[in-house]
C-alpha cells in the first residue's frame, strides 16, 4: 500500500512540475519524460503482479522515445528561429 502512496506522490509531482506554468520549454519535457517514467513504473508492477508478458513494455518504451523525439525536435527548431526555449518568445500568430 506504501508503494500506491509514493507512485502517486511521484506522478503527481510530475504533473504539478508540467503545470506550474514554468517559461523553459525543456522543463516542460522533462517532466514530461518523468511522467512517463512513472507510468513505465506503474504498467511494469501491475503486469509483474499479475504474471503477463512484459511485451506490452516494449510496445510502451517505443511510444514514449517516439514522444521524446519529437519534443526534442520542436525544442531544438523553436532554439534556431528564436535562439532560446522561452514560451514568451514566440506569439501564437507567429507559429
Amino acid at each position: 500500500m506504501t508503494m500506491f502512496f509514493y507512485v502517486s506522490f511521484l506522478f503527481f509531482c510530475g504533473v504539478w512540475v508540467f503545470c506550474s506554468g514554468r517559461k523553459h520549454l525543456l522543463i516542460t519535457l522533462l517532466s514530461l519524460e518523468f511522467i512517463v517514467l512513472v507510468l513505465f513504473l506503474v504498467i511494469y508492477f501491475y503486469l509483474c503482479s499479475f504474471n503477463y508478458e512484459l511485451f506490452f513494455l516494449v510496445v510502451f518504451l517505443v511510444f514514449s522515445v517516439c514522444e521524446g523525439v519529437l519534443g526534442l525536435s520542436i525544442l531544438v527548431s523553436m532554439i534556431r528561429s528564436y535562439g532560446n526555449d522561452y514560451f514568451r518568445s514566440c506569439s501564437m500568430l507567429q507559429c
